[in-house]
């Protein structure tokens, strides 16, 4: 079987040349697991971000390609891979939050040299799965655009749940960052500097832990924070 970027990419081009319309939420679920796994066998980078979301989506149109489904039904089942791809998403954007949560805690701003940049990589994490997925539905057979482009527009429309949780979460850090500073605690620089430089390999840990957690019957990994209303565009 094929296998790029840690996906199985046979098993979901079948899934979709198979299904129809009504296992939306199969291919959703199927499509968040496979996205899900794949980032978790690697640092937590955007760039490694981009590669498993092009290769879902490859995947995913591959399959759907080979579906003799109406054109409204494979639009149905793009828009399940879309959300699948989301869902995992949504988990990357609240392992970045708690991961930056411990240096917070400690006491250090999140203006920070790497740890604003980080801040910055959640804010751009709806871009990206935007972007990601548009460049690579260009490359999908001819009958998929418009489906693709039906899909991509409707949920630029509607938001996706990873642009409100990352706009949640980045309000809820400055908050309480600036609370930290007020009360004058600080991470010393040395041990700031060497959590720092791993960061990348610390969200990747605390994304397994969130997933095992799940599986053991724990919480949602994503409730914290999500009540903040999100800001228009």
């Amino acid at each position: 079987m094929a296998k790029t970027a840690g996906i199985d990419q046979d098993a979901l081009i079948d899934m979709f040349s198979q299904a129809t319309a009504k296992q939306g939420e199969a291919l959703r679920t199927a499509v968040s697991t496979a996205t899900l796994r794949a980032l978790q066998g690697r640092e937590l980078t955007l760039s490694n971000i981009r590669s498993v979301l092009k290769t879902v989506t490859q995947a995913a149109s591959a399959g759907a390609a080979k579906n003799d489904a109406r054109a409204p039904d494979i639009e149905s089942m793009l828009g399940s891979a879309f959300g699948g791809m989301d869902a995992a998403l949504l988990q990357a954007v609240e392992a970045n939050r708690r991961a930056l949560q411990q240096f917070v805690d400690q006491g250090m701003g999140l203006q920070e040299g790497r740890l604003k940049t980080a801040l910055a990589e959640i804010e751009k994490m709806e871009d990206t799965l935007f972007a990601t997925v548009g460049k690579a539905a260009q490359g999908a057979a001819a009958p998929l655009q418009g489906p693709w482009s039906q899909v991509l527009e409707s949920m630029k429309l509607k938001g996706t749940d990873t642009g409100t949780q990352a706009s949640a979460a980045v309000e809820q850090l400055m908050t309480q960052a600036q609370t930290a500073l007020r009360d004058s605690r600080a991470m010393s620089l040395r041990a700031g500097q060497a959590m720092m430089d791993s960061y990348a390999a610390l969200v990747s840990g605390v994304l397994i832990g969130m997933s095992e957690a799940l599986q053991q019957g724990g919480a949602k990994p994503a409730e914290t924070a999500t009540s903040t209303p999100r800001s228009k565009r």
